[in-house]
């Protein structure tokens, strides 16, 4: 009977499962929604930097009415690095080195880049937790990037420029990057912070920067309003509701199950910007997507069985 009691998942595992997808598919939507706010560089709309800092200001003024609706303290000394080095991570660099990156390649391109993200975000845990993965998560982590780097070059050269690596390509890598270290330094307060109010206080933090970079960099041309309908969209759920959704996911269904919905999100996000974006849904960039989750899916698992540093 215990057996069979544990084969079978809780209520409480399920809607941990279902927050977790909503979480991913919140989070999908951000790529095509940037773009949709940014523009391209033949059609600008709103710039990356407004794109950034409004997003922003937009999470840090929900958060605040979270923390006072809550009572929240004051986050300790020995809290505040870790939140000031999550901010920079992914409440600055991400989301304008991401806009910067769309305004020059569609975002089924980026998202193929950013399905690296879960396979960056163990890479760099392990180097600050001070673990030592096993070999097959190097190799898988290698192969990944190594199918991005082709993914790439063969992009620039269906588009004429030339054997070498999209300058967009770097901005996405930066990104990825970026939200790797905000992730693996926003973790780290968690458990004592709890999760929903690390990205509130990270988004409050942010303020006495995102709100003077909103309006020294707002729009002096018209906008046509779904670019700020999309920036709404990054604002309220990008940047705050959908880690709302994820962090209560992971903590009711169990981490290492919910983050496997990950898996999916590039595919959400290549599908997502036909209807958004009128984006075209080329094989090529299907079969690369597929074979970057493929990598992350081997490199989570042995991930997962990080050996101690010695």
């Amino acid at each position: 009977m215990h057996a069979t009691h544990h084969a079978h998942p809780t209520r409480h595992e399920i809607l941990g499962m279902a927050l977790g997808f909503l979480g991913v598919a919140i989070f999908a939507l951000t790529l095509p929604m940037t773009r949709l706010a940014t523009g391209t560089v033949d059609a600008p709309l709103l710039s990356p930097w407004f794109v950034t800092f409004g997003r922003l200001a937009l999470a840090g003024a929900l958060s605040l009415l979270f923390l006072g609706l809550t009572r929240s303290p004051l986050p300790a000394a020995a809290q505040r690095k870790p939140l000031l080095l999550a901010l920079l991570g992914n409440a600055i660099g991400f989301p304008l080195l991401l806009a910067w990156g769309l305004r020059y390649v569609p975002s089924g391109h980026a998202a193929v880049v950013t399905a690296l993200l879960p396979l960056a975000t163990a890479a760099i845990a392990a180097w600050v937790l001070h673990q030592r993965a096993r070999l097959g998560f190097w190799v898988c982590a290698c192969l990944g990037s190594a199918l991005v780097l082709v993914f790439s070059v063969s992009r620039g050269l269906q588009q004429g420029h030339g054997l070498g690596v999209e300058w967009a390509d770097a901005l996405l890598l930066g990104a990825v990057l970026a939200a790797s270290m905000g992730y693996v330094y926003g973790a780290q307060v968690t458990p004592t912070l709890g999760a929903e109010r690390v990205i509130c206080w990270v988004c409050v933090l942010a303020l006495p920067v995102s709100l003077p970079g909103a309006l020294l960099t707002w729009p002096s041309h018209s906008v046509p309003a779904s670019a700020w309908w999309a920036l709404g969209y990054v604002g309220v759920f990008s940047m705050w509701a959908g880690f709302f959704a994820w962090y209560r996911g992971l903590a009711m269904g169990g981490a290492l199950k919910v983050s496997q919905t990950q898996l999916v999100q590039p595919f959400l996000s290549i599908l997502a910007a036909v209807p958004l974006l009128g984006e075209a849904l080329e094989v090529s960039t299907l079969a690369f997507a597929g074979g970057v989750v493929a990598t992350v899916f081997l490199g989570k698992y042995f991930a997962t069985r990080t050996l101690p540093r010695p």
